[in-house]
């Protein structure tokens, strides 16, 4: 199982994959109610290089921008979820709507985000270049979300879910 680190852990790990002439890459995202859509999103990621970082949103980021209710799991228990899936090598919680400060903080040879995005629309896009990182579009076509996730739930069980 990956670790879940602080930034300035990251940070130094980053540094180290670096001086050993690993390819790092960055992906990140709310995780809230862990898919298959992340599980593919964060494979792809992952073969893009030789060292996975997965950034996680903060709660009170995920709050900001996915609404009231949201998240519906804490971040430790996402980071948790996260650091189990096979290919992710580090994990960390940021606290910032957007992952520019951790992709200053890591320097990534790559940053990877899902289909949701083109190479054009990534938000992260210009804090990666200024760091000298490509940015690539990772996993299969967006057909699942935690939105969707939700509503299936809500419909199916309504308030009787217990």
């Amino acid at each position: 199982m990956a670790a879940v680190l602080s930034v300035d852990e990251a940070g130094r790990l980053a540094s180290g994959w670096r001086a050993a002439g690993k390819r790092l890459v960055l992906a990140n995202g709310c995780f809230d109610l862990l898919h298959v859509g992340h599980v593919r999103y964060l494979q792809a990621a992952r073969a893009l290089g030789d060292a996975l970082v997965v950034g996680l949103n903060s709660d009170a980021s995920v709050r900001r921008l996915k609404g009231p209710g949201r998240p519906v799991m804490p971040a430790a228990e996402r980071a948790e979820l996260i650091a189990a899936v096979s290919g992710v090598d580090a994990v960390v919680v940021f606290e910032e709507d957007s992952a520019d400060a951790l992709i200053a903080r890591l320097r990534p040879d790559v940053h990877a985000k899902g289909t949701d995005y083109t190479e054009q629309s990534v938000p992260e896009r210009g804090a990666a270049e200024a760091v000298g990182a490509t940015v690539a579009i990772a996993g299969d076509p967006k057909t699942h979300s935690t939105r969707d996730l939700i509503t299936t739930i809500l419909t199916r069980f309504g308030q009787t879910a217990r």
